[in-house]
Parts: structure tokens; sequence; C-alpha cells
């Protein structure tokens, strides 16, 4: 396309906005802050999905959309293809990335006020991965923006089994 932006700034943007949300706005309401920041990944995917279907034919049914989500769409945004599709032929499919970008450099600083303290090591892991899982809220609103643009009405959850591995699970609401 004629207009790009850096991918340096665009991760920048996301942690500033994951960070605002759960830190200064919504630091005692997590939930609120993913309904946040998922709506803004809604608006983004919603216009990309509009500028980059704007010279095609309408797409006759979901599997042909979701390819377009997986092959073009995914393009775009990531300079590569979605890893794998698999679907269950039911309306849920699940896109599988295996070095999502926007992971693959993500950290999780220890918390200043627990800085000296033993910690259990498990209480870390999940804290990390509550942290990750807010910046998939994001890309998950991107993708149910493009569909919801594409007239397929779906909700998108992510899974992260092995970093910067991820799947998005789209259900198409009936």
């Amino acid at each position: 396309m004629g207009r790009e932006v850096s991918e340096s700034c665009v991760e920048s943007l996301l942690t500033e906005i994951v960070s605002s949300y759960c830190t200064r706005f919504y630091a005692d309401k997590p939930d609120l802050a993913a309904r946040r920041i998922e709506a803004i990944g809604y608006q983004v995917g919603h216009q990309l999905s509009e500028r980059y279907t704007m010279e095609r034919p309408r797409f006759s049914d979901h599997l042909e959309a979701i390819k377009f989500i997986c092959k073009d769409f995914w393009s775009e945004l990531f300079k590569k293809q979605i890893d794998n599709l698999k679907t269950n032929h039911r309306g849920t499919f699940v896109l599988q990335d295996n070095k999502f970008r926007w992971l693959s450099r993500i950290s999780v600083d220890p918390s200043p006020e627990n800085a000296g303290s033993a910690q259990d090591p498990s209480m870390n892991e999940n804290k990390a991965a509550q942290a990750t899982s807010m910046h998939l809220y994001f890309p998950c609103g991107i993708i149910r923006g493009a569909l919801s643009n594409l007239g397929i009405p779906c909700a998108v959850s992510a899974d992260i089994s092995n970093l910067p591995a991820c799947s998005f699970v789209v259900r198409i609401k009936v």
C-alpha cells in the first residue's frame, strides 16, 4: 500500500496504550482496561479492512474471508502470513502465528515493590502471562474489527502457548 508506519512506532504505541490503560486509567479494573484496548484494536482493524478490501469483490463465505485475513491482511500488518489455519467447520477458526511480531520482544519488568523480596516463581510467571495477555487484546480487536467490516460478527480470543507463538481463536456468531 501507499502509506506505511514504522513497525517500531506501532510496537511502541501498543506498549504505551497497554501501559496507560493498565496502570493509569484503569489500574484497579483490568477487565475494563482489556475491553478498551480491544475496542481501539477493533477500530484499527475495521479501518484497515476497509482500506485493504476497497477494490475487491465481497467474500462469498466465512472461510474465504478468514483466508483473506490469514494471507493478505496479515501480510500487510506483519509482513508474513499466518503459519497455520485450523477449523472445525462449525464456525470456529484457529489462526496460529509461530512468531507473532508484537510478542517477540516483549519483556515484563519485576515490580519495584517486590524487587528485594523472595517471590514464588509461579507468581512471577502469572504476572508475566497477565501482562502479555493484555498486549493481545489489541490484535484480537484488529481481527474482530476486520471481520466485522467484512460482514462477519465474531468473538476473538488469544492463547499463548510458547512465546512468541500465539493462537487467535475466532468464533463466528450465528
